[in-house]
């Protein structure tokens, strides 16, 4: 049985490697075949009469292992230096008005056919306003290397403000100054709880001689995250200034601090340091994403009432997207269609508290925005616009 087990996993991820190394030439994002190969595995499971263990309790940790791998693996690519503010400011400035654009007007579709509050509506609609950086930056790989820029701040600040903005929400009842300047307080507090840990990690990254150094590192940083969220603290801020500070630290020679680490050295333990992280959100996401397809049933991606609702969602999405691009000055055509939703869409959604929870906004709804999204997205990428535009910034 253990020997059976081993193999059925083994041979999964080995497949999910090859959809990983094929997405770029087939233009079929990994996700999709992923979640496929998932419910395909739960009907022959089925046909056959093969018992297999709930998985429903473990999906939400793996889940929580790969939101924090992956913002950490996003965070250590974005590149600050004076030539690119232009670029991350309207990044960051357009993320920020698409994340609360989609998700005010998707709440108000929510509030006006069900009973609940309208904050629980918001609730409801932020975790569908995220763009997945895990779907969108892997596809965006035969793009203009400007476009491929674009892809990855812009995406990368939506998983960000997106779950602090879900954070938030979730944790206020009321918005009233107060339960603004108590969030406040709680990001100022994470931003020196980070900046305190940040160090400590680089000088463990630098000083460490063992054979073993990076796994430790990715352990405690997930439990400083946990401990944070145990807090009702916005933990993923330490994610992301752990990640731009490893992934910068040519900028950060002249705080006196870290004077003392061999900058030349640790350069190179980061590199080591990013391969193993990406190796290892790579792990996560297929174990998660196959898991998420396995626990799917074919009624529910077929269900059309909430297929109504999808498409009318996606519409909403791509409309206030189209909107985003024109405002931050980006060609409309094809970054409209990059905009996945993904793994934080589906972990903030299992992760909605049951009295906020609406009953129509249930598991096969998100499950076919993602794949409605995903799909759009690989259909985008296939279009003639994308091929001229990269023939020109070649």
């Amino acid at each position: 049985m253990t020997a059976t087990i081993i193999i059925t996993f083994c041979a999964l991820l080995l497949v999910a490697y090859i959809f990983d190394l094929t997405s770029t030439k087939t233009k079929v994002p990994s996700v999709i075949l992923l979640l496929v190969l998932g419910w395909l595995l739960q009907e022959l499971t089925t046909f056959l009469g093969i018992k297999v263990p709930d998985f429903t309790t473990t999906l939400p940790v793996l889940g929580s292992v790969g939101l924090i791998l992956i913002v950490l693996d996003g965070s250590m690519e974005l590149d600050f230096n004076k030539s690119k503010l232009k670029l991350i400011s309207k990044s960051f400035l357009g993320s920020l008005f698409s994340i609360f654009a989609i998700a005010f007007a998707i709440a108000w579709l929510f509030y006006m056919i069900d009973d609940q509050s309208f904050n629980s509506a918001l609730v409801n609609a932020i975790p569908i306003s995220i763009i997945s950086s895990a779907i969108a930056i892997p596809s965006s790989r035969n793009m203009s290397r400007r476009h491929r820029e674009f892809i990855v701040y812009d995406t990368s600040f939506s998983d960000i403000v997106g779950v602090i903005f879900f954070t938030f929400v979730a944790m206020s009842t009321k918005y009233t100054l107060g339960a603004f300047v108590d969030f406040g307080l709680e990001l100022l507090l994470m931003v020196v709880i980070s900046t305190i840990a940040t160090v400590g990690l680089s000088f463990l990254l630098s000083k460490l001689d063992h054979h073993i150094k990076f796994i430790p590192i990715i352990l405690l940083v997930i439990l400083i995250y946990s401990i944070a969220e145990f807090y009702h603290l916005p933990a993923l801020i330490f994610i992301l200034l752990f990640g731009i500070s490893i992934g910068n630290l040519d900028k950060l020679k002249r705080i006196s601090i870290l004077n003392s680490l061999d900058t030349g050295s640790l350069d190179k333990e980061v590199t080591r340091f990013r391969e193993i992280t990406s190796e290892a959100t790579f792990l996560i996401r297929s174990l998660f994403f196959l898991m998420f397809g396995f626990l799917v049933e074919t009624s529910e991606i077929l269900n059309a009432d909430s297929l109504q609702w999808a498409f009318c969602i996606v519409g909403v999405i791509l409309i206030i997207r189209a909107l985003q691009l024109k405002l931050t000055g980006q060609k409309i055509f094809p970054l409209v269609f990059i905009a996945p939703r993904g793994l934080i869409t589906i972990l903030l959604f299992l992760t909605i508290s049951p009295l906020d929870k609406i009953g129509f906004v249930n598991q096969n709804l998100i499950l076919q925005i993602v794949v409605i999204t995903t799909l759009i997205m690989m259909i985008g990428t296939l279009s003639p616009n994308k091929e001229q535009e990269l023939k020109k910034n070649i």
